[in-house]
């Protein structure tokens, strides 16, 4: 059984003028303790509304949703109490997600408190100290007493991430945490996150536009590509970023110099809108490799071309 499993997910929006506006489009994964998805995908696409849906912070309008083999739609207050403490999320920004009235100490003591996982203020001190030296806040006496403001942008996501553990979380979704701190500081913290992984078998859903940060916080795990709410391809990432088979992988990959895809671009430079997504494969337009008459009208789905790597393209689904 799946620790996090998703069946045909989908997610709209009601939009006054167009009406319901699918930004999920029947999505499938499952992860396990101690495994890695990574999403990528361009800005827009759908990947941070699925990680919220993923960590309960929006509802979903059809398909299943799974934890722990439980539909979390129907779980009772009690358990929806403990998905909520078992299942926590890393946001984009840590300018934002700091509340810049408390000390860094206040800040991981306050789920502590409020979840009674600590019996008094030794206890409460200890585990906040192992908390920051977890996620290489060291030493740990130039940042307890310190406030956001005091503090870098790495060092604040450092701090939401402590927060984030102190729930003691089995699933973790990491939206775009690194991309509003410095280049420099960026393999470091993703390292952190791999070392608190090898430590505590979290899992994680990994959300990224950025494929060079994808593939080395991805390596040895998955890969999941996403175009206009649909994943278009996923597999191994060694071997999706090596040997790309969907072509808006490849053309994300030629963009992103990631790999070598010589030559490989898309028509125009646009994406359609949510409003207005194209019949068939919603590629089609874009696509140098569609095929007359059946791309622009039959919607591929995801196939099987090899072991654990699933390709939806009409140019694979012979394969299958």
């Amino acid at each position: 059984m799946a620790l996090v499993e998703i069946r045909g997910l989908v997610k709209s929006f009601h939009n006054r003028k167009s009406g319901d506006v699918q930004i999920l489009r029947s999505i499938d994964l499952a992860l396990d303790a101690s495994q890695t998805i990574c999403v990528v995908g361009e800005s827009g696409c759908g990947k941070t509304t699925l990680g919220k849906i993923l960590a309960g912070l929006q509802t979903y309008n059809g398909g299943s949703f799974l934890y722990k083999g439980q539909e979390v739609s129907k779980l009772d207050k009690q358990q929806w109490k403990a998905f909520r403490t078992d299942v926590q999320m890393i946001h984009q920004n840590p300018y934002e997600s700091l509340n810049p009235t408390q000390m860094v100490f206040d800040m991981i003591a306050a789920p502590l408190k409020r979840h009674k996982k600590a019996t008094n203020f030794t206890s409460l001190y200890e585990q906040v100290i192992k908390l920051l030296e977890m996620v290489g806040l060291t030493p740990v006496e130039d940042f307890i007493d310190k406030y956001p403001a005091n503090l870098s942008g790495g060092q604040r996501q450092r701090v939401s991430i402590a927060r984030v553990l102190s729930m003691d979380p089995k699933f973790i979704v990491v939206d775009e945490a690194t991309s509003m701190i410095d280049t420099s500081m960026r393999i470091s913290l993703l390292q952190t996150l791999k070392e608190i992984q090898e430590k505590m078998g979290v899992a994680y859903l990994y959300i990224t536009h950025d494929l060079a940060l994808g593939r080395y916080f991805a390596w040895g795990q998955r890969l999941a590509v996403m175009y206009l709410g649909q994943i278009v391809e996923i597999g191994p990432a060694e071997r999706v970023l090596s040997d790309p088979h969907h072509p808006y992988t490849k053309a994300i990959l030629a963009a992103g110099k990631v790999e070598e895809v010589d030559g490989y671009e898309l028509k125009g430079v646009e994406i359609p809108s949510f409003r207005h997504i194209p019949s068939g494969c919603s590629l089609s337009p874009r696509c140098p490799q569609a095929i007359a008459g059946l791309c622009e009208n039959v919607t591929p789905t995801l196939r099987t071309v090899s072991d654990s790597w699933q390709v939806s393209c009409h140019l694979y689904q012979e394969q299958s």
